[in-house]
């Protein structure tokens, strides 16, 4: 409970911040502002964390992704016309790197292979292009799927290829709108296949799509690895026409006849890789480095020395982002302390010339029995409200600036409660710091002396 003397203080307080509108007002202009940037600023960097973890969530934790390539061919020209350099040769990325990676690097805690091909969905006269996914099961737990309804794959349906897949949410939405799809059958491609499982709907923004190179995840339409190889396609597999091009390719021989360029162009570029992503898990986040350059040695090896794959390790990358992200943070702290800084001080200075407009004020009060600690609080309670309502309205400016900011630049934006109650917090402390100066020098006038200043 407050005094009497306190509260009335208080009142004269209110009635002189209030008598001076504009005064209060640009007095606090930089408190508004600090406030402002701290919340916005907080409400980005939350944003920033938050969407770095769900794009972890994406890539999965201490994961090494195995992209495959096609070597850029370089020739040399000689004098004989059509003659050119001899291609090494790889047999690609395949089961066989699985089966090698598993069997001589230790500290792996599973390794997912992974063929994606473009193909499409047919049912009820409506098709949709779509990606099919031959998978194993632990690709799942890889990447944090988890199942809406029906079941994984069983082993029996691994090791038998059999025509059953997993559907992502979105086909089960565009297929199957009003009834349950497991046990119904769908056309992928030119095979029919019985959906035993339905992913929970993944969220994926634009950005983490174009920073981590993945899609869609909703849309896309999951099988065991051995279904696609056994009815879909098997890259591994030689064919006889895949001999004729080699031999052809060998000999330096080729037809230029009209109209097959683009053919013999589109031969050379041919995908021989059975695989089309490689996802290991590892132990320990320190042995991530480690162990990709132990890979990438053991598939130099394999592939007699042709660099055809890439390694990457999206966690390593996403911590650089957050490090970055960090230290944007750090600035943005700095520029707003300075300007709650610029803040206090602007209030100190405003509060020492109002002591000089108003000594005739403090001498009358100090004449008719107030005492110096009561000169004081009138002057920091002046102080901490020119501070707590430039506070306020920081806090409603910050709130704004981080919506308009998530609205117009797409950026995800977190506008925590901490983050408010902090940087309120902060701007009360500053009005206290910065009005003591000022409440003591009003405090230490002379009454006689103050009522004949003019």
């Amino acid at each position: 409970m407050l005094s009497p003397r306190l509260l009335a203080n208080l009142y004269i307080a209110i009635d002189a911040v209030i008598a001076n509108k504009v005064r209060s007002l640009l007095t606090a202009l930089g408190i508004i502002f600090g406030v402002a940037a701290v919340i916005a600023m907080l409400a980005i960097g939350n944003g920033a964390q938050q969407e770095i973890l769900n794009q972890i969530k994406l890539v999965g934790v201490n994961n090494i992704v195995i992209k495959p390539i096609v070597e850029q061919e370089e020739e040399k020209v000689t004098e004989q016309v059509g003659q050119k350099e001899k291609k090494k040769f790889s047999p690609g990325l395949t089961i066989r790197d699985v089966h090698s990676i598993q069997k001589v690097i230790p500290g792996l805690t599973s390794i997912s292979p992974e063929i994606i091909l473009d193909s499409y969905v047919l049912r009820n006269g409506l098709r949709r292009s779509a990606k099919l996914v031959g998978v194993d099961p632990v690709y799942f737990e890889l990447y944090n799927f988890n199942l809406y309804e029906g079941q994984m794959f069983n082993k029996e349906q691994e090791r038998l290829g059999a025509p059953v897949c997993i559907i992502g949410n979105s086909i089960k939405a565009k297929f199957f709108p009003t009834e349950n799809p497991i046990g119904k059958s769908i056309k992928v491609g030119q095979q029919w296949l019985t959906i035993v499982g339905v992913l929970a709907e993944r969220f994926v923004s634009e950005s983490s799509i174009s920073k981590l190179g993945i899609r869609n995840f909703n849309m896309d339409i999951y099988v065991p690895l051995q279904t696609v190889l056994i009815r879909y396609k098997n890259r591994d597999k030689i064919t006889a026409e895949a001999l004729r091009l080699a031999a052809m390719q060998s000999r330096g021989f080729f037809f230029m006849s009209p109209g097959s360029s683009d053919d013999q162009n589109e031969a050379e570029k041919k995908n021989y890789h059975q695989l089309d992503r490689l996802v290991i898990q590892v132990d320990e986040t320190n042995q991530l480095t480690t162990t990709a350059e132990i890979i990438s040695r053991l598939l130099k090896r394999r592939h007699y020395d042709v660099v055809d794959y890439e390694i990457e390790i999206p966690e390593l990358l996403l911590k650089q982002q957050q490090r970055t992200n960090d230290i944007f943070n750090y600035v943005l702290g700095a520029i707003a302390g300075i300007s709650l800084l610029v803040g206090g001080i602007g209030i100190m200075n405003i509060m020492l010339a109002s002591v000089l407009e108003r000594i005739k004020e403090i001498g009358l009060r100090l004449s008719i029995g107030a005492k110096k600690s009561d000169i004081v609080q009138q002057f920091l309670f002046e102080a901490i409200m020119i501070s707590i309502s430039g506070g306020i309205l920081g806090v409603i400016l910050g709130v704004s600036m981080a919506l308009v900011v998530s609205q117009v630049a797409d950026i995800p934006t977190i506008v925590s409660f901490t983050s408010i109650l902090l940087s309120f917090g902060v701007a009360a402390t500053v009005g206290l710091i910065f009005g003591i100066a000022p409440a003591r020098k009003a405090a230490s006038q002379d009454p006689i002396t103050s009522l004949r200043y003019e």
